[in-house]
């Protein structure tokens, strides 16, 4: 499934697609931003924050710590450039944690209490697959909701994204 190398090449392009992401979205007004599009988590605001959360709750999983759920749906910063920086700095620590990733913690697995309150425990590829994949899914929706808002989205592609992460690395 995933190996130490792919989970440092996702995170390296989780990084680069956030900062394009971000920057697409920096170029909206605040309403446009934060305005429902009948997307899950509502706005295009609302679905960054959702990301945010979900990465808290897997990085701390994934480094044995529990984290209280506030709710997928928690607005954890209203003001977009609070919410840009500590993006820029959960994607600062995920590249941090997979680049010390080795091949013993890929064969783990890990138990935890989901945000309904059952108990699981899950091979840890199958999460960090799991964990790229959720981030991609979320940033396809906030791609669809620009071009709703009339801005083109930024490229995306994996093979293009990995050719600056590998420029920048």
């Amino acid at each position: 499934m995933l190996t130490v190398d792919g989970c440092r090449s996702m995170a390296a392009y989780n990084e680069v697609a956030n900062r394009r992401l971000y920057a697409a979205c920096a170029e909206l007004s605040e309403d446009d931003r934060t305005r429902d599009r009948g997307t899950f988590f509502g706005s295009i605001h609302g679905t960054l924050n959702h990301l945010l959360v979900g990465d808290r709750i897997w990085m701390a999983r994934f480094q044995g710590m529990t984290v209280p759920s506030t709710g997928l749906d928690a607005i954890l910063y209203a003001d977009f450039a609070a919410l840009r920086s500590a993006r820029t700095e959960m994607d600062a620590k995920i590249r941090a944690f997979m680049a010390g990733l080795d091949d013993s913690f890929l064969t783990g697995t890990i138990a935890y209490r989901n945000n309904t309150g059952r108990d699981i425990r899950d091979p840890v590829p199958v999460l960090l697959a799991h964990f790229f994949n959720h981030q991609t899914h979320h940033r396809g929706q906030v791609h669809a909701m620009l071009t709703q808002a009339g801005h083109a989205g930024p490229v995306l592609d994996l093979h293009r994204v990995l050719e600056e992460a590998g420029r920048d690395s």
